[in-house]
C-alpha cells in the first residue's frame, strides 16, 4: 500500500500546481492529504488549513514560496515525513539544510514530472 503524500499549498483552482499535483497524485494511486491557506476540495479530497495530527506522512511536496516558509519549519518537523520535495519556486537551502539536520530527505524536484516518469517513490 502506497503511503500517504501531504500536498501542502493545496488550490482548489485548477491553474495551480498544487491542485494538479493531487489530480495526478490521485490518478497514479497514491493516498493524499491537503493543506491550504482555504478550506476547499479537489475532487474527494478535502482541503484543510490545519496540520495533520499524525506522523503517517511519507511525502510532503511542497507549494508554499520561501517568503512564507518560515512560519511552516516547526510544523514540518514535527510531522516528521521521510521526505519534502521542493517543487520549482519553493527552492530554500536553509530551510533544505535545517530539515536534513532533522533526519528529513529533501528533494529539488517536480511532482507532476515523477509521477509522468515513473520517479516518484512512496
Amino acid at each position: 500500500m502506497a503511503l500517504t503524500t501531504l500536498v501542502l499549498g493545496a488550490s482548489e483552482n485548477p491553474e495551480r500546481y498544487a491542485y494538479k499535483a493531487i489530480v495526478a497524485l490521485l490518478r497514479h494511486g497514491h493516498p493524499v492529504s491537503a493543506v491550504g491557506n482555504r478550506m476547499g476540495s479537489v475532487g474527494e479530497i478535502e482541503i484543510v488549513t490545519n496540520w495533520p495530527k499524525t506522523n503517517a506522512i511519507d511525502t510532503l511536496t511542497l507549494y508554499v514560496g520561501k517568503k512564507h516558509q518560515k512560519e511552516i519549519v516547526d510544523k514540518i518537523i514535527c510531522l516528521n515525513p521521510r521526505r519534502v520535495i521542493f517543487n520549482p519556486g519553493t527552492e530554500n537551502a536553509d530551510l533544505q539544510n535545517t530539515l536534513q539536520q532533522a533526519g528529513i530527505e529533501v528533494e529539488e524536484a517536480c511532482t507532476l514530472v515523477l509521477l509522468a516518469t515513473n520517479q516518484y517513490e512512496s
